[in-house]
């Protein structure tokens, strides 16, 4: 029996955590969010999203593309890993594609539960850990390999249309909830956006709201 089963109270929300693969301030939130989210016993729901979709909505481009504001922002990213303690490795090519990374995560959470956010975490840290490169399906499939998925069933479910139609059926559940930009929480109903917003988040889940 469970603490809420013993006490009759309602087992708490988790926090969805959204994030586009290619996102250095995604890369630093996953980094922190898990061990937040034990603190104040919540599970963490992550749902990779892709920000070049969300864009076309939005009217927004690419941060790292901006005249003047790229170049603050390439710093600010740097800054803010040297202050997290957080190691980051820029990858040669930003942003990226992160299509098969997005799928394969989702294909993991329906089919290896257990192992879909090790299989998100591994991606991220051979992004930004080590600069490394995702971008391509045989990159996805080898780090999915790593940490102990079939990888050849993975690459068969990247092709597969039901696995094509679950990123973008979540892409478009994302953006109906407000989701637009990377990396997004939600916990009980309330919208934090940005990396910036952890202890925004944090003192949220601390008091139950403000």
């Amino acid at each position: 029996m469970s603490d809420d089963d013993a006490t009759g109270g309602e087992p708490k929300a988790p926090i969805d955590f959204y994030f586009d693969f290619s996102s250095p301030y995604g890369y630093l939130a996953a980094q922190k969010i898990g061990e937040m989210a034990q603190l104040y016993e919540r599970e963490v729901d992550w749902k990779p999203i892709l920000l070049g979709v969300i864009f076309k909505t939005t009217g927004a481009q690419p941060l790292l593309d901006i005249p003047i504001k790229g170049a603050y922002a390439r710093r600010d990213m740097e800054r803010m890993a040297r202050m997290m303690g957080v190691a980051i490795t820029m990858p040669e090519v930003m942003p990226f594609p992160s299509i098969p990374a997005a799928r394969a995560v989702y294909w993991a959470k329906d089919t290896h539960p257990g192992q879909a956010v090790t299989l998100a975490k591994a991606l991220y840290d051979e992004a930004f850990g080590t600069g490394g490169d995702i971008r391509d399906a045989d990159a996805v499939i080898r780090i999915a390999g790593e940490v102990g998925i079939d990888g050849a069933a993975l690459s068969a479910a990247l092709g597969d249309a039901a696995v094509k139609e679950r990123l973008k059926t979540e892409i478009e559940a994302a953006m109906q909830v407000g989701v637009c930009g990377s990396p997004f929480f939600i916990v009980d109903g309330e919208p934090f956006w940005g990396v910036d917003r952890l202890d925004h988040l944090e003192r949220w889940l601390a008091t139950g709201g403000w």
